[in-house]
């Protein structure tokens, strides 16, 4: 059982909350006047897809879900499900969506990604740091205010919609940020 000090967990990590393995979504700390400094996090329960949220001292000791991660791609949503592929093995595993819908958007068919793994299954999914995707539908820019980089939401080929330069138009591939969701440039 390795244990890690309530001031050091970050976003992104698997920790055991109550007995349960929980993903961490979002971490605050914060130091008040009086009293000692306090680590308020955000967590996704893994098992169960429940949302949560708790607040550690930062001395507590707090247990680390032991997780293994595998490459996979992605093939398919089957109803509240996603569809991974090993491609080595063949091996396919399936995940709730309600365990990585905030990354949904991102996933195109045979995207590589690392599942992660807890005690034989697969409960979560790491994303690549960015994505390509294609605009599909796109306002006309129109002339006039162009002080300060003015954008517009284009909606791709997933579903989702990113604010974008005026210059982007339908049909082309943009890269994306998979983890703030922002927009990174075009590809050729």
């Amino acid at each position: 059982m390795d244990t890690i000090n309530a001031g050091n967990i970050i976003k992104g990590s698997f920790i055991i909350f109550k007995g349960a393995p929980v993903y961490v979504t979002k971490t605050e700390f914060m130091s008040p006047g009086k009293g000692s400094p306090v680590m308020r996090i955000k967590f996704k329960n893994v098992q169960t897809g429940s949302a949560g949220e708790f607040t550690y001292k930062t001395g507590e000791s707090v247990e680390i879900a032991e997780i293994e991660k595998k490459e996979m791609e992605y093939l398919y949503r089957d109803g509240d499900d996603l569809t991974f592929m090993d491609p080595k093995s063949y091996d396919q595993a399936s995940i709730p969506l309600a365990l990585v819908e905030d990354q949904f958007g991102y996933f195109l068919p045979n995207l590589k990604c690392w599942i992660v793994w807890y005690k034989g299954k697969a409960i979560g999914a790491t994303l690549p740091a960015h994505v390509t995707l294609e605009v599909t539908e796109s306002p006309d820019s129109v002339a006039g205010n162009t002080v300060n980089a003015p954008k517009k939401t284009v909606k791709l080929e997933t579903g989702i919609e990113v604010q974008v330069p005026l210059f982007i138009k339908v049909g082309e591939k943009i890269q994306l940020d998979t983890t703030t969701g922002e927009y990174l440039g075009r590809v050729k």
